[in-house]
């Protein structure tokens, strides 16, 4: 897509400005113009499979999330439409709502009604993405709408009131819906109540300091973001509601002071969690916190964050060759898709669009770019409530997340491993395998077939560290008796992860996985060692209870390549507890210190004690038993 000149006295970083925000946001509006019904209520973008919800669904996504950054495109600029886009959004609206009925009765002619808002129904996520558009362009659209489209249009968005969402962010969607429908003097009593009832629903899971779980005892991912925080924080923005603003934007600078801390330098966000392929809509919630004047983070800082995660995806092949976003990371990656995701799924990308809205005379625009996070020095940061521990270096720009509390898991049952969250590590430069060894993860082998990590007890985070305890599952069951504490100290650039196995089978065979890097070769080396094209360098080491380090190749690649290979440490377990131990070590320095120069003592048993020394000569002095860990450095 063409683009103006980057601007590098400006945003020395990325070169962007507020002038390439708008160029992409009519590229991508302009790229899905061709895939429109003829009346422009549903947008059906090319694409493989459907989605779970049908292509009728599928065709209200694609109307309904382009409409969101249409309206943030159109409302930033003061009403000005030169493409003509709010006609288009106009005609939807009068032929999407004409004879709302179910998938199930939709004939295959050329009707374009949408589908009803139904309990779990994905029309009502879509609702919600209309009403904040509906909302942003109200005196360019909606007070113009003929008074029967209005109607029936509000009639249609009414559906998200009376209809459950499921247990989780959804309830988000009514509140959305509700807010709108409020000020337009539509069911005002039952919209009031749906936002009431949204923002009491998202109460129940907020654990403080700006992080809630996403409906399940231990989600936390993006959402926390591009929902979690967005949806309520615009909200009350957009309704003038200063006490929830008050509220709900406090968190929202809770959040983004430890969240700005997960961007690369080159402006990646982390690879964790679902809903991926929305990609730079991770941006949102710092946008948002710009909006509302609730952020921590200087105007410059917030455009080099946002700029860079734009670029990074564009730059990296999120739009093909139509000018379409993929269903994917960089590009097309199928391993990353929920059932949930229709072909327009990507575009809840539009809410990165936020900052549009903020004036072009705003700091956020006018300010020169300052340093991300990652770029002013190395940092090892603790979020106690999502249980993780984010990592950075300032040298080559990449940011770790250790992960000793986020599993996704249902309250009631365990399901198996979901490689986006139960891992020990994610980062932002590797994807998780999805087929043979797992990356990131300490697995005992029953009958040849490896453990999954299952339910993830988290027992803190402090500086330095993060530690949780888990009970292997094999075959879909708990393995009777044994329990593992884990525990990562990171310190630089190095990590170091300790298990304390108890209650397993004596000689036990046991396999650790490290970073999986893409397009890499494989070196030799005392431990295990994977370089990517030279670049980025993934390393292994035993220190204690592994007997054998190599590199395995990892079938089918990550979402960063089709090729990759995977550092591995195995041995088998001693009779009694069982201390496993190993450094491990994701770089893109060139000239980092030999990796052997960290050196671990252990003095098995229960408690266990250790002493780590860095390769910078700090010593740290540890203890862990069996679901308790402390960690003192000593100089």
């Amino acid at each position: 897509m063409p683009l103006p000149p980057e601007d590098r006295h400006l945003s020395p970083r990325t070169g962007w400005t507020r002038a390439h925000w708008e160029a992409v946001a009519d590229d991508l509006l302009t790229a899905v113009r061709p895939y429109a019904s003829p009346a422009h209520a549903l947008i059906n973008l090319p694409g493989t499979r459907p989605s779970w919800s049908g292509r009728r669904s599928d065709g209200l996504e694609g109307y309904a999330r382009t409409f969101l950054p249409a309206a943030l495109r159109i409302a930033g600029a003061g009403g000005a439409d030169p493409h003509g886009l709010l006609e288009r959004y106009a005609d939807g609206l009068d032929a999407g709502t004409r004879t709302p009925t179910s998938e199930r009765d939709m004939a295959d002619g050329d009707r374009e009604s949408w589908p009803l808002i139904t309990d779990r129904g994905q029309a009502m996520v879509e609702a919600a993405s209309i009403a904040f558009a509906l909302r942003l362009t109200r005196p360019w659209l909606w007070d113009r709408l003929d008074s029967g489209v209005r109607e029936r249009v509000g009639r249609w968005l009414t559906g998200a009131l009376h209809h459950a969402p499921n247990d989780n962010n959804w309830w988000l969607f009514p509140l959305s819906v509700g807010g709108f429908l409020a000020e337009a003097g539509i069911e005002e009593k039952d919209a009031r109540a749906a936002v009431r009832q949204g923002l009491e629903k998202i109460d129940q899971w907020y654990l403080g300091h700006g992080w809630y779980t996403d409906g399940r005892p231990r989600a936390f991912d993006h959402y926390n973001g591009w929902a979690l925080h967005l949806y309520p924080v615009l909200h009350a923005h957009l309704a003038g509601d200063k006490a929830v603003l008050a509220q709900y934007g406090s968190r929202l600078a809770s959040h983004i002071a430890g969240y700005a801390h997960t961007f690369g330098a080159d402006g990646a966000p982390i690879h964790q969690g679902r809903s991926l392929t929305y990609r730079f809509a991770a941006t949102s919630s710092l946008w948002a916190g710009a909006l509302t004047g609730h952020t921590p983070l200087p105007p410059g800082a917030t455009r080099r964050l946002a700029s860079g995660a734009l670029r990074y995806f564009l730059d990296r092949g999120a739009v093909d060759e139509n000018g379409l976003l993929t269903l994917g990371w960089h590009g097309p990656e199928p391993r990353l898709i929920q059932p949930y995701s229709g072909p327009a799924s990507p575009y809840w990308a539009g809410s990165g669009f936020l900052g549009l809205l903020l004036s072009p005379e705003d700091p956020v625009w006018t300010d020169r770019e300052e340093l991300a996070p990652v770029e002013t020095g190395d940092t090892v940061l603790a979020l106690p409530q999502p249980g993780w521990l984010v990592q950075s270096t300032a040298a080559d720009g990449l940011v770790r997340l250790h992960n000793h509390g986020s599993d996704d898991q249902p309250a009631d049952h365990v399901q198996p491993d979901n490689p986006h969250y139960a891992r020990l590590a994610h980062s932002t430069a590797t994807g998780p395998t999805h087929e043979g060894t797992a990356d990131n993860h300490l697995a005992l082998l029953v009958g040849g077939e490896p453990t999954e990590r299952g339910r993830i007890h988290p027992l803190g985070a402090g500086p330095g560290w993060a530690a949780s305890t888990w009970r292997p599952h094999a075959a879909g069951h708990e393995l009777p008796g044994v329990t593992v504490t884990s525990l990562t100290v990171a310190h630089g650039p190095d990590e170091v992860r300790l298990h304390l196995v108890t209650g397993a089978e004596p000689g036990t065979e046991v396999r650790h996985g490290g970073w999986a890097v893409a397009g890499t070769t494989v070196e030799a080396g005392p431990g295990a060692v994977a370089r990517a094209d030279g670049r980025l360098t993934s390393e292994l080491i035993g220190l204690h209870g592994f007997t054998t380090a190599g590199t395995v190749p990892v079938p089918g690649g990550t979402a960063y390549g089709i090729e990759a290979a995977l550092p591995v440490l195995t041995g088998a377990l001693p009779e009694g507890t069982a201390l496993l131990a190993c450094a491990a070590r994701l770089t893109a320095a060139t000239s980092p210190s030999p990796l052997t120069d960290l050196g671990l003592t252990a003095r098995p048993g229960a408690p266990c004690h250790l002493g780590v020394r860095w390769t910078d000569g700090s010593i740290w002095e540890i203890r862990i038993d069996t679901g308790t860990v402390s960690v003192t450095p000593l100089n």
